[in-house]
């Protein structure tokens, strides 16, 4: 029997930082805990970031995996419209890039979204359950 599944958001299982290098948008996506790195490690490819933001996003997307660290680095290329100081968008430096990652949605079980909702958080800061 196959485990229920749903979609959610990234913002649910991660937090993640982003800004630019010259015409690129640099991402760092952090998850919560190992349940939640578990489900980005299979869900957060470079085709599907490539897709969740193919309206903005002429050029490649680049993927490295982080376990240790429990994150994932990201590289969309292109993105910028040239680069900071010609880039005439709102954001011309792709700081609010990040915010835009964490409303990409992918699937999860029931099962991995409890366990990512009860795992402890981990961090700098300590164990805060």
């Amino acid at each position: 029997m196959k485990a229920a599944t749903q979609k959610t958001r990234l913002v649910d299982l991660a937090h993640a930082r982003s800004g630019d290098k010259a015409d690129w948008v640099d991402f760092g996506l952090f998850a919560w805990n190992a349940a939640g790195y578990a489900v980005l490690a299979r869900e957060v490819t470079a085709q599907a970031v490539a897709a969740h933001f193919a309206p903005w996003l002429p050029g490649e997307v680049e993927c490295w995996y982080l376990p240790n660290i429990l994150a994932i680095k990201l590289v969309l290329h292109d993105a910028l419209q040239g680069g900071g100081a010609r880039n005439l968008r709102l954001d011309n430096l792709g700081k609010s890039m990040a915010a835009a990652l964490l409303r990409m949605e992918v699937d999860v079980s029931d099962d991995e979204l409890a366990a990512c909702a009860t795992a402890p958080r981990v961090g700098w800061w300590g164990d805060k359950t």
